[in-house]
Formats: C-alpha cells, sequence, structure tokens
C-alpha cells in the first residue's frame, strides 16, 4: 500500500518552507519536494533589510534558517524534479521522475522565475557578460563597468551590492522612476558609484566572445546612445531584474490559472480545487517579497491542517503522530540543508555525527586521490579529505606531490591543484574529480560522489539509467562553479553520478574562482557553467535529462 502523506508542498522557497514549518508544527506528516536547493529566488538577494525582526541578512542565510526550522519540526525536504500532478481524488497524486508521491493536501509553492527581456543577442550573451544572479556571478566583474536592468526592488538593493565588485553602476530604469519604496530607491540615487537613467530601455548588445557593447534607447524621445567596454576592460556586465513569470505551467489544466499564469485563491489560499492550496509569488497580488510569501505559507498551512483534519475524520483515518523515518538519500538531503550554515567549517562535530551514519551504509573500498603543490589550497584540501577519510574504514586516501608519481597522475588526468579524484574498489578512476576545495554549497555533491561510488548510489529511473549505459563516446564534461553559487551543485552531481555509472563520462568540478586562466580561456562570466570536450561551453542550471541530452 503507497504512503499517504498528510500534506506535500511543491517548491521550496520562501512560501513552501513557512507552510512547512506551520504544518509540521501542527504535527502534520509533511513532504517538501524541491527540484533545487531549498530557499527559492530569495537565495540570489545579497542583502535583506526588510523582514521583521532581522534587522541585516543575506537571502541564503535566511532561507537556511528556515529550512533547518522546517526540519527541525520533523518535515522532509526532497530535491525531486516534478513531472506531472493529479488533483482529482481526495488522494492527491504528484509524479517525479523518480515515482509517485501521494497525499490528502497540497500546497502549490513553485514561486516564478527570472523574466527574459527578450532583447537582440540577450540569450547568446548570457553567461558571457548578462547575468541575472548578483549573488552568484557578482565577483567576475570585479574592477570593471555593471549595468542594472530593472526599477524595482531587486534591481535597487542588487545595484547596491554590485557597488562591490563593479568601479561603476549603472541602473536602466524603463519607467519615470523607481517603482519600488523610496527609501531603497533614495539609497540608490545617493549612491556615489551609482548612476540611473530613467525612461530608458535596452535596444540591443554585442561582443566578440565577451560582451563589449550595449546600445540604449529613450522610450519617451527614442533618441540612443552607446556604451562600449574600454580596450584595458574589454567587457562589462548586465544583471537583468525585471520581474518574473509565475511558474505554474506544470499545472494547466488540473486548476484554474489566470491569463497571466497565475493562480487565484481565496483568502485561505485554497484554489478552485478542494483541498489544494497557492502560497508565494504565484498568486495574483500586489506586493511580492519574502514577507509576504511567508504569510501566505502560514495561511495555506493552516488551512491545509483543518481540511487535513476533516477528510481523515471523514474517512475514519488515525493520525501517526510518531517521527517520519530517514532512509539513507533523505539523510543525506537534510545534511545538505544543515550543512550550508557552516560554510566556515570543513566538518563540524554535528555534521561528523551525521556523515558517520550515511558512511555507515558504504559497502565498497574507495580510495581518495590528491595530488598537492604543496600551496595552502592544496594543504587545505588535504585537511579536509583527512577529516572525511578517518570517518569510514571504506574510504582510503592516497596523497602524492606533483610530479612524484606520473602513472598515477596520467590516469587520473591530473591538470590542476588543489584536487582530488575518487578511485573505485578495484583502483580504477570513476571519471569523478573535484577541482577545488568541496566546501561550501559543493560539500554535498562531493558526500553524494563518496556515496554513489562506494555503495549502491542513490536511485535513478530506469529511462535515465538506460539513457546513461547509451552514452558510448568518450565525454570530458568540466563544471565551473562558484561556492557562492546555489543552482551549481546540482549540475555538479547529476554530472557525476551520470559518470559513476558509465566509463565514457568524466566529471570534474572547478572552482572557477582558483583558475582564472580557465575563466579567460573560455570567455566564462557566469556560472554554473558546463564545458563539453574542452571546446563548446554551456551556461546555466540543469537537470540531470537535460544533461544526457546535451551528451548524447
Amino acid at each position: 500500500m503507497e504512503k499517504v502523506y498528510d500534506l506535500i508542498i511543491i517548491g521550496g522557497g520562501s512560501a513552501g518552507l513557512s507552510a512547512g514549518i506551520y504544518a509540521g508544527r501542527a504535527k502534520l506528516e509533511t513532504l517538501i519536494l524541491e527540484k533545487e536547493n531549498p530557499g527559492g529566488q530569495a537565495v540570489n538577494t545579497s542583502e535583506v533589510v526588510n523582514y521583521p525582526g532581522v534587522r541585516r541578512t543575506t537571502g541564503p542565510k535566511l532561507m537556511r534558517e528556515m529550512s533547518e526550522h522546517a526540519l527541525d519540526f520533523g518535515v522532509l525536504i526532497k530535491k525531486e524534479e516534478i513531472v506531472s500532478v493529479d488533483f482529482s481524488k481526495e488522494v492527491k497524486v504528484v509524479t517525479t521522475k523518480h515515482g509517485n508521491y501521494h497525499a490528502y493536501a497540497i500546497i502549490i509553492a513553485t514561486g516564478a522565475n527570472p523574466r527574459k527581456l527578450g532583447f537582440p543577442n540577450e540569450l547568446e550573451f548570457t553567461g558571457r557578460g548578462i547575468a541575472y544572479c548578483a549573488t552568484c556571478d557578482g565577483e567576475f566583474f570585479s574592477g570593471l563597468d555593471i549595468f542594472v536592468i530593472g526599477g524595482g526592488f531587486a534591481a535597487a538593493e542588487e545595484a547596491i551590492f554590485l557597488t562591490k565588485y563593479g568601479k561603476k553602476v549603472t541602473v536602466i530604469v524603463r519607467e519615470p522612476d523607481f517603482t519600488c519604496a523610496k527609501t531603497i530607491a533614495d539609497k540608490v540615487k545617493n549612491h556615489p558609484k551609482i548612476e540611473v537613467y530613467y525612461n530608458t530601455e535596452v535596444k540591443e548588445v554585442s561582443g566578440e566572445g565577451l560582451l563589449n557593447k550595449a546600445i540604449f534607447m529613450n522610450n519617451q524621445t527614442n533618441q540612443t546612445f552607446v556604451y562600449e567596454a574600454s580596450k584595458e576592460d574589454k567587457t562589462f556586465g548586465m544583471f537583468i531584474f525585471a520581474g518574473y513569470v509565475p511558474a505554474t505551467a506544470l499545472f494547466k489544466g488540473h486548476l484554474e490559472i489566470d491569463d497571466f499564469g497565475y493562480i487565484p485563491t481565496d483568502e485561505s489560499m485554497q484554489t478552485n480545487i478542494e483541498g489544494v492550496y497557492a502560497a508565494g509569488d504565484l498568486r495574483p497580488k500586489s506586493l511580492r517579497q519574502i514577507v509576504t510569501a511567508v504569510a501566505d505559507g502560514a495561511i495555506a498551512a493552516t488551512s491545509a491542517e483543518r481540511y487535513v483534519a476533516h477528510l481523515k475524520e471523514k474517512l475514519g483515518i488515525v493520525s501517526n503522530d510518531q517521527p517520519m523515518q530517514r532512509t539513507v538519500s533523505e539523510k543525506q538531503e537534510e545534511i545538505a540543508v544543515k550543512h550550508e550554515s557552516k560554510e566556515d567549517e570543513f566538518v563540524s562535530k554535528e555534521m561528523k555525527e551525521q556523515l558517520l551514519e550515511i558512511f555507515s551504509r558504504l559497502t565498497k573500498n574507495i580510495t581518495l586521490v590528491t595530488i598537492s603543490d604543496q600551496s595552502p589550497k592544496a594543504v587545505e584540501l588535504q585537511q579536509l579529505l583527512v577529516e572525511l577519510s578517518t570517518l569510514s574504514d571504506k574510504i582510503q586516501l592516497a596523497v602524492y606531490h606533483k610530479g612524484d608519481n606520473k602513472v598515477v597522475e596520467e590516469k587520473i588526468n591530473f591538470q590542476h591543484s588543489p584536487m582530488v579524484a575518487i578511485l573505485n574498489q578495484n583502483n580504477e578512476y570513476t571519471g569523478i574529480k573535484f577541482s577545488g576545495i568541496p566546501g561550501g554549497h559543493e560539500m554535498n555533491s562531493f558526500i553524494l560522489a563518496i556515496y554513489n561510488t562506494a555503495s549502491a548510489g542513490q536511485p535513478l529511473d530506469e529511462d535515465s539509467k538506460k539513457k546513461i549505459s547509451n552514452l558510448m563516446k568518450p565525454k570530458k564534461v568540466q563544471i565551473c562553479v562558484s561556492l557562492s553559487c546555489h543552482y551549481c551543485p546540482e549540475v555538479v552531481a547529476s554530472c557525476q553520478r551520470i559518470a559513476s555509472l558509465n566509463k565514457n563520462i568524466e566529471a570534474e568540478m572547478i572552482d572557477i574562482a582558483l583558475f582564472p586562466e580557465l575563466k579567460s580561456r573560455y570567455k566564462i562570466m557566469s556560472v554554473p557553467a558546463m564545458i563539453i570536450d574542452e571546446q563548446e561551453v554551456i551556461f546555466g542550471s540543469k537537470t540531470m535529462n537535460e544533461i544526457l541530452e546535451i551528451l548524447e
């Protein structure tokens, strides 16, 4: 008999996490399904100063706290991509690539995605000058001119954040004035490193490899002006914060959606389908901020609690107050969430306890190989590997000085230091390698790589297994990341899972901040960026299916 949750929350942003906190506290058996890391769009916000009771924080930090808060109340958070839903019966069905999940009530909190403006060459220069996440990509434009496109909250806040990197920030506002609160708008207007153009739009961008020219137009006078990067700079940055498009396409035909793609609800957050609620930025509303999303989530969870209690009474079902049992995979995902708040540590005491439980499930011996050039970063990596290797007798550590063992260096295709590669139980190179220190958001990628090579690994659907086994051509995939990027670990983990099952694939995580020569050679100004066979560069977050299509 299939398991039926009291509540499934689709989406792990601020609305979904708030709903999870309220539902967990009400002792509803609650599952949050999120295709990426928890946090939603808020993780791209560098500074939050308008959340009541929290005077100043960052988006990533606030979302980590919310995620841990939900976990504290027994909520289960799983990384899953949903492919279809069925809300037609009392027990709702959510189908992912790994199977079906069932629940008495559903809260949809999928939020919205950054809006593309559609001007000529916008897509062509995405990742090579055009970006949508200041937290992820701001550092790439240190010492360069930066343009911010937009006049709302996000544009104003991120313009101020980007002054940390850019020598000058120019804000392009389509309207006669900012559309955000006067306090933040005034802060932008009075900043010595910021210049603002009103009634102005991007007409076109161009460049040779990297973005180096933009044409702007005043939409009142139709006059244009051109910006070109200097010969010394060669390029510049353009960050677009032009609003969001509701992520509701999955639900068309299953519930009411308005002409703009939003899901209408009543005051209790209920949609036109009984037992199905919506919360956050995908609702029609006048203000889209973390605080309003959190309020929606709380209301939706409280409404769902009443609905579930009534339905279970009607069906004669007795509630189970026992906490949900976590599988190994689920515990790994919980570690990933909790580790994010400890980026300044390698292996904290709490994390060691959790890893000991995960590593107790390892069934095969593996070897972590590092080639050290004795640089500070190489020594730092070695210290991390020593700590991890002591947590399981299945994990061996081999440390070589650069040039001392040419056979091993050739076996693992050694190019960069610091670096760690994984050998399987037969002492064969798995194709999995980390160039840089897999800390911060990439610690989870590293733990998953160990688990996937030293055990049966994470479950995969049969279709994905078949596609992986059919990859007959050798492919080298280098995933360039930033340790502050929330989208990168998903791409790294997917590529390395593929490599763990197919010897034709090599998947190397590269911390691009440590290897500026690669950034320059491949003109990388955004992450994640996949370099295929040292030729083609593909930017942006990708699912495993999308990666498999690229590798075919």
